[in-house]
């Protein structure tokens, strides 16, 4: 093989939808403004009161693709979520596919759950129908690469396709990933990201049964107030909010910028990957504190040089504390002086596509010089000495820490830096 061309990594666009906004821009707003997004669940019917992260829903005049017909075989909804989002991130970026760019552009959108909603379909009209109710357009659209084909089917790209499967840290894998790819000299532009729509009463349920997302209680807080449901690192936090999310970046090499006229927003700095090898659930101080020692070492800086982090902070009990410890033991004395924004206390934990999310959330921090709130903390004796955030702020900084850690044990840890 011939030899890596050791390029340096760009982010060049963005695009997200979140609980809090149908894009990038209207979701930073509300964020700035220290709004939430949580309300209770509208898709779907499961017995109880639930609260939830859902996407408002997408205008489809704004997208050709987007026909009564397209929606009728496609029914994992994840599938035209992600057309749209690379749709709107290259749009951002103002990268044109031509048969200059096109051959040279990978796709890595990341998933979780993939089209759980067609197979749930599938289930429900084999029952009721029978064999020939169950569509032909099931296995493609439970198929993980299917929805970035798709779309560069509409779009125009004839990279590499990817759909890498990290849980809830597959959005920070496929932008690694897309970042090594462009390094290396494999493509010079890479749509990079995540898309989960998992609002479906299986998996609502599921996740509440094994005790890992947010229960209502009479008492609660959040019954006067559903925004309030989402509280990293609060003594009260008690499970993840579920939330539907798309999020994508554009990635592009620096002569490739150079030779586009490109304007670059952001530097892939570093990346750290590990795995845990210890629980499918419970999180591994040891593991993760070496993915956020390599993500700084592939970056060449140490420690002293990150003035933010953007933290997994999931709001439940176990993961919460450990990501303080694996922060507490990198920064040392110096961690009450970096600020800890937990975006999922504002749109939820949308699984595979969390991760790419936040670092959208991230790099526009970057480019605004401020840091995002930990909303609805209330002070835990027991996770002390550290700046969660209160309300949204001016804060200047380079060099972002943003993590990921998802089930089966695997960390993603990234560094990003402005430019």
């Amino acid at each position: 093989m011939r030899a890596p061309r050791n390029r340096r990594v760009f982010v060049i666009g963005r695009a997200a939808r979140t609980a809090l906004g149908a894009t990038a821009e209207a979701t930073w707003e509300q964020a700035v403004a220290n709004r939430s997004g949580l309300r209770e669940l509208s898709r779907c019917k499961v017995g109880s009161t639930m609260i939830v992260g859902e996407i408002p829903g997408r205008p489809p005049e704004r997208y050709a693709f987007d026909t009564a017909k397209e929606r009728h075989n496609w029914n994992a909804a994840y599938v035209l979520e992600t057309i749209a989002i690379c749709q709107d991130a290259l749009a951002n970026a103002k990268l044109a596919m031509n048969g200059e760019t096109g051959p040279r552009t990978a796709c890595l959108i990341g998933s979780a759950i993939n089209g759980s909603d067609s197979l749930r379909e599938a289930f429900v009209r084999y029952n009721n129908i029978g064999a020939n109710g169950v569509s032909p357009f099931l296995l493609p659209n439970i198929c993980a690469n299917v929805p970035s084909g798709k779309a560069g089917a509409v779009l125009g790209f004839t990279g590499p396709i990817l759909s890498p499967q990290g849980a809830c840290a597959s959005g920070n894998h496929a932008i690694g990933l897309g970042a090594r790819m462009v390094r290396d000299g494999d493509v010079d532009f890479a749509v990079v990201g995540g898309v989960e729509m998992p609002l479906i009463p299986e998996i609502v349920l599921g996740f509440s049964n094994m005790n890992a997302s947010f229960k209502l209680r009479p008492t609660d807080r959040a019954v006067a107030d559903p925004g309030q449901a989402s509280r990293p690192f609060s003594i009260d936090r008690r499970g993840f909010v579920l939330a539907e999310g798309a999020a994508a970046v554009v990635l592009a090499s620096e002569d490739a910028v150079a030779a586009h006229g490109l304007k670059p927003t952001a530097e892939i700095a570093g990346i750290g990957w590990t795995s845990d090898a210890h629980h499918f659930t419970r999180p591994n101080q040891p593991t993760i504190v070496r993915a956020m020692r390599e993500a700084l070492a592939d970056a060449e800086i140490d420690a002293s040089t990150i003035g933010a982090v953007n933290a997994h902070g999931t709001s439940t009990p176990t993961g919460d504390a450990v990501e303080v410890s694996c922060l507490r033991e990198i920064f040392g004395e110096r961690l009450p002086a970096i600020p800890i924004s937990a975006n999922k206390s504002q749109v939820g934990h949308s699984l595979g596509a969390a991760a790419a999310v936040e670092a959208v959330l991230a790099l526009m921090a970057l480019e605004h010089q401020r840091v995002l709130p930990t909303l609805n903390y209330l002070p835990d004796p027991e996770i002390t000495g550290a700046d969660f955030v209160a309300t949204s702020r001016p804060h200047p900084h380079e060099f972002v820490l943003s993590n990921s850690f998802g089930f089966g044990g695997t960390n993603c840890c990234i560094v990003f830096r402005g430019v």
